[in-house]
């Protein structure tokens, strides 16, 4: 069996890299070659962003024979686009709770309490076995905007105590938070110093590199056509052909491959994100301890600096499946709303990041036949997320099973007819979710 893909909308091969601050500012680009030939490999992974790259080092690792295609550049997509957060967030931690106790029972609460933290501990290794450069900090803080947000916050701070994690939370009151951050929108937050914020693209290419370095075979500007199912499958490009045991689409939002199997569980959130200028002075004194922020809002706003002294900010995600178009002007209000001082302020840099979301935020990991196998979905929790993924994806392959079967049996809901009636769907349900933020 074969299944194709074509999406006119879909950025062709080779596109250069979109203009953000990551790419304006990373410490190397790559320059891995187009796939041009037939190749053999034990897994073949398509899609370059951090669940490809991370489950390709986890697999070179092992002693794998490993081949990954990328249809544009390492962390052309959301890897590379993001707001560099590292957080022990999973958004839909308490689904997943409910649904993985079908598998795990009573187990299922620590389960998700260790997922919550198992990609920082591999980001932060990897860094450091590999000499990743990619600008690592400690520190973040999760602000509280109403009385509501700073119950939740409440209950969080305590979890974490009854978990053994006191040394790394604050509570803060009013006066605790305007102590970090020079802004008077908050009435308290959570200050996390095992969360952490990082130049995304930096560390992907840095793993990148770390699977060249062991073996794996990478291949840019090298489009997918089709995939062969079947008890040797194969991936098959414009030029080339992989076969492999095993095939891992790793995509997320950015593909349009296994329509007929994947259509309707995923769909695209355009999050706009910009950079301003370099602050000088400004930059301590409006947060003095360089801590990563986002607010508690069903639809948040998250900022965090950066290591040349700008201010990353991002927010207002669109889930009519359009993107933003001018990123200057939907987030400036927000900017100047957070930070007065910064009125006026010149962007540097401004551009938008299609998130992969899922309706019950359960990140989806399954098998579209015996030997391919796919993993997406991480509704703008990605980059920790995404390293617990690729660690679970890598023992799947390598027969280990049970944290793989704890998510793919947990059920997803598919709206009907697709991305084109679920996208206004998605839209109607985060108005929807904005009205309840009024009301809590």
């Amino acid at each position: 069996m074969t299944t194709s893909s074509f999406d006119m909308n879909k950025p062709q091969a080779g596109a250069a890299r979109p203009r953000t601050y990551y790419s304006g500012t990373m410490r190397e680009d790559t320059a891995y070659p187009k796939l041009q030939d037939h190749i053999e490999a034990d897994v073949v992974i398509i899609g370059g962003g951090f669940t490809g790259v991370a489950t390709a080092v986890e697999l070179s690792e092992r002693g794998f024979k490993v081949a990954l295609v990328e249809s544009n550049k390492i962390g052309w997509g959301a890897s590379g686009r993001n707001g560099g957060q590292v957080t022990g967030s999973l958004s839909g931690d308490e689904a997943m709770r409910k649904q993985m106790r079908k598998t795990l029972g009573e187990a299922a609460d620590d389960f998700v309490w260790n997922l919550r933290w198992r990609g920082h501990e591999i980001i932060q290794s990897r860094v450091e076995k590999y000499g990743i450069e990619c600008d690592l900090r400690h520190g973040h803080i999760q602000a509280a905007m109403t009385p509501a947000h700073m119950r939740e916050l409440e209950e969080t701070y305590a979890e974490a105590q009854r978990r053994g994690m006191g040394a790394y939370v604050t509570l803060l009151d009013e006066p605790g938070v305007k102590q970090h951050l020079k802004t008077d929108i908050y009435i308290g937050g959570l200050k996390n110093t095992r969360n952490m914020h990082l130049h995304s693209l930096d560390l992907c290419i840095g793993e990148a590199r770390a699977a060249a370095g062991l073996g794996a075979q990478i291949f840019e500007n090298t489009e997918v056509v089709e995939i062969v199912h079947g008890p040797r499958p194969a991936v098959i490009t414009a030029e080339g052909r992989i076969d492999a045991h095993h095939v891992l689409l790793a995509g997320n939002g950015y593909h349009r491959l296994e329509q007929h199997s994947l259509v309707s569980q995923i769909f695209p959130a355009i999050g706009a994100v910009v950079a301003t200028e370099p602050l000088g002075a400004l930059d301590k004194e409006l947060n003095p301890e360089g801590l990563a922020v986002y607010d508690s809002r069903f639809v948040l706003d998250y900022y965090r600096p950066t290591a040349d002294g700008r201010l990353l900010f991002g927010g207002g995600a669109n889930y009519s499946g359009r993107g933003v178009r001018d990123a200057d002007a939907e987030l400036r209000p927000a900017i100047e709303a957070t930070f007065p001082q910064l009125k006026g302020v010149k962007i540097d840099y401004e551009w938008t990041c299609a998130m992969g979301i899922v309706l019950n935020r359960i990140p989806q990991l399954g098998k579209l036949s015996p030997n391919v196998w796919y993993a997406q979905g991480y509704s703008g929790h990605g980059i920790a997320t995404t390293h617990i993924v690729a660690e679970v994806m890598a023992e799947a392959l390598t027969g280990t099973l049970e944290r793989f079967d704890a998510f793919a049996n947990c059920s997803h809901m598919r709206v009907p007819f697709g991305r084109a009636l679920g996208s206004p769907l998605m839209g109607i349900g985060m108005w929807y979710y904005q009205l309840l933020e009024k009301l809590r």
